[in-house]
């Protein structure tokens, strides 16, 4: 018998609340007067005065129960914790039987470790091991229990004394603290539960399904020990530190489970093993299957790469600097910056890394491994002295802000008064003195943990640590990813933390999970860099995981730092371009060609190759995506250099225009061919295709279609060899084919919407004219706004160079004959006015259509020259050489130009970049040669307004009669 714990108790630190104390004093002297134990109150009130005094929690339990109280006062402590845990261990029958005794139990319990600890009775270890000895003894007995229930509804038939536990088959481990008997005093217990199908499908019932009879049972479980009743609750359960917890059953079976660990399992599941112990169930199924997951937990031999990724769950964790400090007020005891997790990390990674080669150092107990790293070389005495006390106090400093209210907290409270309560339990009077103690001890255990593998790559951020190891999100993490501009930081860190587990195809393998454990830090940095953090990563994430293999990609992320940037700025700024990234990850192949980055004015030998690439397909289909791959990733790259600043608004668009004149010249003799092999050759016939619109003027952007017509010759009798077509059909039969080519989509995309609007006679007319009939059509019948659309007019691919020159010729011949009687003038205006009405400018950002747009200085151009032209003016395609007499215009349609480019590369739809992030805001500006945005903005009104005035300067409004 050892002596009562009453005498044995020692006043724990000063009295906080002396009034409350009074209070607490009054009610537990009656009760102590009416069961005659005053005089072992009044022996023991010296030490129980400050406690009660501090925390409502543990006032509440002795109130509640006086006579426990007086009990454990009276009797050694080590006796009283021998007789909670054999009243646990002799519970009987089902779940609504044992769900008030356990409860009670456990609050005898609580009382009982707190005033040990607190009155200097028992060390960390004896209060950690009775709350350890008391969660295994109160699981046992609620399995028990459950499954009592069960044999009682006949759903189990195994016997209730089955040496294999009360459900054969069925074994849980204590993970964590628990497992090795290191649970703080209001934790949560972590229990893996698994089974044997064999042994588990001989215990039940027949037609019983295993799977959903152990999920009701796991329910039963953890709702028997957590639901809070009138008499409290017993320990909060986290099943969730089992395989892919979002994925799996709460009870997995062996079978899959050592699959998955063999295959997928991550270091930081290795770490959490080394403290896993058989617990509850099947002892010895559960002894089997941590002896089998051995080889899993301690690797004998890990290559340097492997050696990196243990690492890294140190390295995640931000170290502060010298000088930094770190505030006692809201710290986080436990996963905070200096914390208990520090230390158990600095202990778990040195032994995964050297604990396969040397079993000595295999200990699950914290304190215990770290004096067996000391012991063996690898952790000084001095670290080991100062990391091993720092571990006591933190862990005495978590029980105490628990003790509290009993709440699953690690933090010390930013409330002064609630924080003064904490510091008199570790016996401190003096708050200031208190906070400056704690946050020493913070930076110490902090500089410690950063000097364990110095040197090494740092994975966490310049904006705080980023650790995704683990089944829950860690709070410094969640706080990191909001200070980067995340919204949602917890679906972020689940994202990442899915992708550790190996649920997308990047990170399947081993090396693409260490891989990525090294990208993730860097990837969400330069995501907060974007200022678009989230639009950002929801496009990377759709590109992530589309990768069929990560390997490579995350190695060339990881080697090009700028090539990673550059795709994270797609992400952010430019959902056009990640979409393409998205569907379609081979795209970046072509960032690592030599050619994307040169300038795009060069000829880099792409539409050459497009050319013999299409020639030797092996038909048409094939020449389609020939074609479609070709076009996808050199207009990535035009929109790439266009967003960077690298291609300026003319280079881009001559550089979009280059891409369509190939895929064209491409796919025109692909659709010739197939209008011969449907029809037949066509004999002495030729033909050409004519670009207008942007394409005519070689002024593209990524969002342009093609304004297209074609025309033909042949003699009048020629007719098609195979099916008798005349010309007229034969190279209709040829525009449908080459309108398909360019519109349809294939499985490597699409190409360009077509408009065959623009030529002659498009309301009823052919799709395909011979010339002759495009000359008479505009000597007799064509409008001044025909005339207009012609300026632009260019052939862009013929099967005879001859007709080609002829044609070209033709079109400037039209252009150049006189029109007696017709004021282009007034039908340019009448036919802007019309558009205003009926196609108004959809505010500041209709760059097209707003008054001072694009359009405004198009039509004096388009009008300029044909004015000029039949006096042998100058004709062009090009709008800025039209412009050359007109600055107002020319400078306001560059500036536009140069916008719309941007936007056009980056959205697919109309944006409003006042709601877009200020990076891509700022990079608007910067194409317009501007500081800011806000400059941006003044900047195109003005412009425009005296782009409006030159325009109605050029073509003055008409007057009545005109």
């Amino acid at each position: 018998m050892t002596a009562p714990l009453g005498p044995r108790l020692s006043a724990c630190g000063p009295l906080v609340d002396a009034a409350a104390a009074a209070r607490a004093q009054e009610r537990l002297s009656e009760a102590a007067a009416d069961g005659g134990w005053t005089s072992t109150l009044q022996a023991a009130w010296p030490a129980l005065a400050p406690v009660f005094a501090a925390s409502p929690y543990l006032f509440g339990l002795a109130r509640r129960w006086p006579e426990r109280l007086r009990g454990m006062l009276e009797e050694g402590p080590e006796q009283r914790l021998s007789g909670i845990l054999a009243a646990a261990e002799a519970l009987t029958g089902g779940a609504d039987d044992i769900r008030a005794p356990l409860r009670r139990l456990k609050g005898e319990l609580h009382l009982l470790t707190a005033l040990c600890d607190l009155g200097g009775v028992w060390d960390l270890d004896g209060v950690t091991s009775a709350l350890s000895r008391f969660a295994d003894a109160s699981t046992q007995a609620a399995l028990g229990a459950v499954a009592h229930d069960q044999r009682e509804r006949g759903k189990l038939i195994s016997a209730s004394d089955d040496p294999r536990g009360p459900i054969p088959g069925l074994f849980g481990l204590a993970m964590g603290k628990h497992g090795a008997f290191e649970l703080n005093y209001s934790s949560d217990i972590d229990i893996s539960l698994f089974w044997e199908p064999e042994a588990l499908e001989s215990a039940l019932a027949e037609g019983v399904e295993p799977q959903k009879f152990l999920d009701r049972i796991a329910h039963s479980l953890s709702t028997l020990m957590q639901e809070r009743t009138g008499d409290g609750y017993v320990f909060r359960v986290d099943l969730r530190l089992r395989p892919d917890p979002s994925s799996t059953p709460p009870v997995v079976a062996v079978p899959f489970a050592l699959s998955y660990y063999e295959g997928v399992g991550q270091n930081w599941e290795r770490a959490a093993f080394i403290k896993a112990r058989a617990m509850l169930g099947d002892i010895d199924a559960g002894r089997a299957f941590l002896q089998a997951l051995q080889p899993f937990i301690w690797r004998r031999s890990l290559d340097f790469p492997a050696i990196l990724d243990i690492q890294s769950i140190k390295r995640q964790i931000h170290v502060h600097k010298t000088g930094e400090g770190l505030d006692a007020a809201g710290a986080n005891l436990k996963l905070g910056r200096g914390g208990i997790r520090e230390i158990e990390f600095f202990v778990q990674t040195q032994q995964l890394i050297l604990g396969g080669r040397d079993p000595a150092l295999r200990s699950p107990r914290t304190v215990e491994a770290l004096a067996l790293l000391r012991d063996a070389g690898h952790v000084s005495a001095e670290a080991c002295a100062e990391l091993t006390d720092a571990y006591a106090t933190l862990r005495g400093l978590e029980h105490r802000v628990q003790m509290l209210d009993d709440e699953q907290t690690h933090a010390l409270p930013v409330d002064p008064l609630r924080r003064a309560a904490v510091a008199a339990l570790a016996g401190e009077a003096d708050l200031a003195a208190f906070d400056a103690r704690v946050e020493a001890l913070l930076v110490g255990v902090n500089r410690r943990y950063g000097e364990l593998f110095e040197g090494e790559e740092a994975l966490s951020s310049p904006y705080g640590s980023l650790v995704f190891t683990g089944v829950e999100n860690d709070p410094e993490t969640l706080l990191t990813l909001e200070r980067m501009g995340f919204a949602e930081p917890a679906g972020v860190a689940d994202t990442i933390r899915s992708w550790h587990h190996g649920r997308i195809p990047a990170t399947r393998s081993a090396r693409g999970r260490e891989l990525f454990t090294r990208l993730a830090p860097r990837l969400l940095t330069a995501l907060a860099d974007t200022g678009a953090a989230d639009a950002a990563f929801r496009r990377f994430a759709v590109f992530f995981a589309g990768l069929s293999a990560g390997v490579q990609v995350q190695a060339l992320f990881l080697a090009q730092p700028r090539l990673f940037e550059q795709v994270l700025g797609v992400m952010a700024f430019a959902p056009r371009l990640a979409r393409t990234l998205g569907r379609y990850p081979a795209a970046l192949d072509s960032m690592l060609d030599a050619r994307f980055a040169r300038v795009i004015d060069e000829d880099s030998g792409v539409v050459e190759q497009l050319m013999a690439d299409a020639a030797t397909a092996t038909d048409f289909e094939s020449a389609l995506n020939v074609a479609r791959r070709m076009h996808r990733e050199q207009m990535f790259r035009i929109g790439v250099q266009t967003l960077s600043g690298r291609a300026d608004p003319e280079a881009a668009g001559r550089a979009y225009t280059a891409v369509a004149d190939a895929v064209i010249a491409a796919l025109a003799p692909a659709a010739v061919s197939e209008a011969v092999r449907q029809g037949g050759a066509l004999p002495g016939g030729a033909v050409a295709v004519i670009a207008l619109g942007k394409a005519g003027s070689r002024e593209m952007t990524a969002s342009s279609d093609l304004d297209l017509m074609t025309v033909y010759d042949a003699p009048a009798d020629a007719v098609s060899d195979g099916k008798g077509w005349a010309a007229g059909v034969f190279y209709s039969r040829f525009t449908q084919r080459l309108i398909a080519a360019l519109s349809a989509h294939t499985a490597e995309g699409g190409l360009y919407e077509v408009d065959m609007r623009l030529r002659p006679g498009a309301a009823k007319g052919p799709v395909s004219l011979r010339l002759d009939a495009v000359q008479d059509y505009y000597a007799d019948e064509a409008d001044t706004w025909e005339f207009m659309a012609l300026t632009r007019a260019r052939v862009v691919w013929t099967d005879d160079p001859a007709f080609g020159a002829r044609t070209q010729a033709a079109i400037e011949a039209i252009l150049r004959r006189p029109r007696p009687g017709v004021n282009v003038a007034a039908d340019a205006r009448r036919m802007r006015d019309l558009m205003a009405r009926e196609r108004p400018g959809q505010g500041e950002w209709d760059l097209k259509l707003a008054p001072g747009g694009q359009v405004d200085a198009e039509f004096v151009a388009q009008v300029r020259q044909l004015t000029a032209a039949p006096s042998g003016g100058l004709l062009t395609v090009s709008t800025l050489e039209a412009l050359s007499d007109e600055p107002a215009l020319a400078s306001a349609w560059r500036l536009q130009q140069a916008l719309n480019q941007i936007l056009s590369a980056a959205f697919d739809d109309k944006p409003d970049p006042d709601q877009e992030p200020e990076g891509f805001r700022l990079r608007l500006a910067e194409a317009a040669g501007v500081a800011d945005f806000e400059t941006l903005k003044t900047y195109l009104a003005e412009i425009r307004t005296a782009s409006r005035a030159a325009f109605e300067n050029a073509l003055p409004a008409l007057r009545d009669g005109d």
